[in-house]
């Protein structure tokens, strides 16, 4: 049990993820959560109504049975597995955090002022900040997990490209919008 409840090293999880990229590539399979979203939509029957969603979901339900796996993987690391510990993070992030007025920064994973407190500030950026990824998402191909593992492990260009952007927009995201929407 130790062995769970500690971080596993680069050297385990790396080849792990190379195990599991290289079994999708011989299935002609490709990872990702973003095209979850289309399959469920086509699912529940939205390929009467829009061309986009009319495809043979089926053909995704292994993907499904990952992002579900996912999700119920992630609730038991985090209700079972772990002590409810906040990940380590630099004393100097800890202090522009608290400058921004972030007083939880370093003991929790959520903010507590930023998801709990939904005045209409926080209820508009977290609306925005969802579309705005929502729409990244269809319009880069893909979301980060699918461009930046399975799309660089093929080997293909235009993810290359989408994880270059998805990182200027970070960058750009933490060092030039954050601190003016804080």
């Amino acid at each position: 049990m130790e062995a769970l409840y500690g971080t596993w090293p680069w050297y385990v999880g790396g080849p792990l993820v190379a195990f599991i990229m290289l079994l999708l590539i011989k299935l002609g399979k490709s990872f990702g959560f973003s095209s979850n979203f289309r399959t469920m939509c086509s699912a529940l029957g939205a390929g009467k109504h829009c061309d986009f969603f009319d495809f043979d979901w089926k053909s995704q339900r292994w993907n499904l049975l990952f992002l579900f796996g996912s999700m119920i993987g992630g609730f038991v690391g985090a209700h079972l597995l772990s002590e409810h510990q906040a990940p380590p993070i630099s004393a100097d992030t800890i202090s522009t955090l608290k400058s921004y007025g972030f007083e939880s920064a370093g003991t929790t994973y959520l903010p507590p002022e930023l998801f709990f407190n939904l005045d209409a500030k926080n209820l508009i950026l977290l609306f925005v900040g969802g579309i705005l990824v929502g729409f990244g998402t269809r319009y880069a191909g893909g979301c980060t997990s699918g461009h930046a593992i399975s799309g660089l492990s093929n080997l293909q260009w235009p993810s290359l490209v989408a994880v270059i952007g998805f990182f200027i927009g970070g960058l750009l995201m933490v060092h030039v919008l954050f601190p003016y929407i804080f």
